[in-house]
This record gives structure tokens, sequence and C-alpha cells, in this order.
């Protein structure tokens, strides 16, 4: 079980908002263990961010709820290239540790794990090992992306080994990496609480990533189609709709005619992704998708109440 968090409320307080102090930058394993048992020897409470850089304002939600929680937060910046596939942006992911760190500062992170390559995969990252987790990582997105949920588990699986949290906090635009790490915790016993923050969206509602910077103007402006083919399904669901099937053709071709091309879009339960029974209640759904604009897929998922 997690430890109690009796001590965050003096820990946030302790550091005015005025007072940001980028925080250590570490690349090594040792260096970050050796603070980790430092701090709950002392009796601290101790959280983990997992990013990969480029940060926006829902990264840094996720730590704001971080420090909400614990005594210590451990920031992660790593562009992880076993979550990556053949034609994907590994190479182009946008790098930038120093803004990220400084940003980080300000939020209160008190540590930033900014591994290289080598230092987290140093037999290569073709005959490392991989942790699976298999009733997440081929369905909805893991369908159109083969071996990118194995490559989030294997690296969310080493973060928690090197940083020993206590919490470790996700947000819930990716919900299907929040259910695989939820059960990889469960399944492995791994000492530590799996907190998921909501989706933190534009005045449009898009849903805040990285990747919305590949989008040109145009493409930005048909982005909050898909946030509207959710709520669209909502509405339908909480007035008793249960045609799944009928209402994500309806969905895609909404996005469609929008100019985005849908990888999916589906009506699952909501703990599990299971496919929904007829009679589901609305209350235990989730309306998931993912669509392409130009360089841009972007997902996002809402209940539909």
């Amino acid at each position: 079980m997690s430890r109690p968090y009796a001590n965050a409320a003096s820990r946030v307080s302790s550091r005015p908002s005025s007072e940001a102090v980028t925080p250590p930058v570490v690349e090594g394993p040792a260096d970050v263990r050796a603070r980790v048992r430092a701090w709950r020897a002392a009796g601290e409470c101790v959280a983990l961010v997992p990013t990969m850089g480029d940060l926006h304002t829902g990264h840094l939600a996720l730590v704001d709820a971080a420090r909400e929680r614990a005594d210590r937060v451990v920031a992660s910046v790593f562009v992880n290239p076993l979550q990556f596939g053949p034609g994907e942006d590994y190479q182009d992911y946008p790098r930038r540790l120093e803004d990220d760190a400084a940003r980080l500062g300000e939020h209160g992170a008190d540590i930033v794990f900014a591994p290289t390559v080598e230092t987290l995969y140093p037999r290569g990252t073709d005959v490392s090992v991989r942790v699976h987790v298999p009733a997440f990582e081929d369905i909805l997105c893991g369908a159109d992306r083969p071996g990118h949920f194995a490559g989030v588990a294997t690296v969310v699986a080493k973060l928690f080994n090197i940083a020993e949290p206590d919490i470790a906090v996700f947000g819930q635009k990716d919900y299907q990496q929040l259910l695989l790490i939820r059960r990889l915790v469960a399944d492995l016993d791994f000492p530590i609480d799996v907190v998921g923050i909501p989706t933190v969206r534009e005045r449009d509602g898009v849903a805040m990533s990285s990747r919305n910077g590949y989008m040109d103007s145009e493409q930005r402006r048909a982005a909050p189609a898909l946030y509207a083919a959710l709520r669209g399904l909502a509405a339908r669901l909480v007035h008793g709709e249960r045609d799944y099937a009928r209402m994500e053709r309806d969905a895609c071709s909404e996005l469609e005619g929008a100019g985005l091309q849908p990888d999916y879009v589906a009506i699952r339960m909501a703990d599990d992704l299971a496919l929904p029974p007829a009679d589901a209640a609305v209350d235990d759904l989730r309306i998931l998708a993912a669509a392409r604009l130009g360089r841009a897929r972007l997902i996002d998922n809402i209940a539909p109440i």
C-alpha cells in the first residue's frame, strides 16, 4: 500500500508559486534511487509523473496533481523508442529538455529523470526484455500501432523500478494506456497507487497533445470535430440508444465529413474496454476514438455522463 499523504500539504505550502527553482536533471537510475530512498527514509511520500517531454498545460496539470498528493515529485522526460512503430515520429518528436525542466520546476517537481536510450536499454532496444499486457495491447490504438503498448508497459515498469514511487500520475486522455498501467500494477504487484487525471482541453474542446503542433491552421480548425463526435455519441447513449455498431459508423462518417480520417470510434466498457452488452448502464461505458489529420494522430475519450 502507498504511504499516507499526511506531509503533502506542508510540502506544497513550503514552496510559494513565485519561487520557481529548476530541479536537478539526472540521467542515472542510481542517483534517482538514492534521492527517493532518502526522502522515504524521512517519511515522505513520493509521486512519479512520466512524460515524453515537450510539455504543455496538460502535462503540468499532472505535476500539480502529484504535488497535491505527495511530499516529493519525480518527473521523467524520456522519448521511448520502444513505443514508436516504423514510419512514426520518433526522430521528429520535439525534445526540449531545458525548457521542460524549467517548467517542471515552476510546478514543484523535485527532480527530473532524463535518461538516455543507452541508459534504459544498455543491450539495445532490439533485444531488450518486453513487458506485455495482453488484455489491452492489441485492441483500439494497439490494433493500429502494433507493439506500441508493449513499449509503454516496458518503460513504465522500468520507471517504477527505478523511482520506486508511492503514487504514479497519468492523464485520462490516454485512457487505454491508463487501464493498461493499472493492470500492470495489479498483476505485477507494484505497491503503487495509479491516479488518473481528467483530460485538459483547449477552449474549443481539443484535447491537449504535443502532437497538436503537427497540424496546419486548416487542420487545426477541423480538429474539434473529434470531441464533438464523442459528445454526440454520449447524448445518444444517455437517451437510451444501444445500437453501438451503428452509432460508431455514424460517428466515423461525421469525422470523415469534417476532413478527419478515423482509425476507430468505439463504445466500450469503462473498466476493461470489453464490448458492452445491449443493456449496459450508461455510466459503465466509455467512448473512445482516434483519427488522423495530416501528420497528427488525435486520440480522445469521454464518459457519457
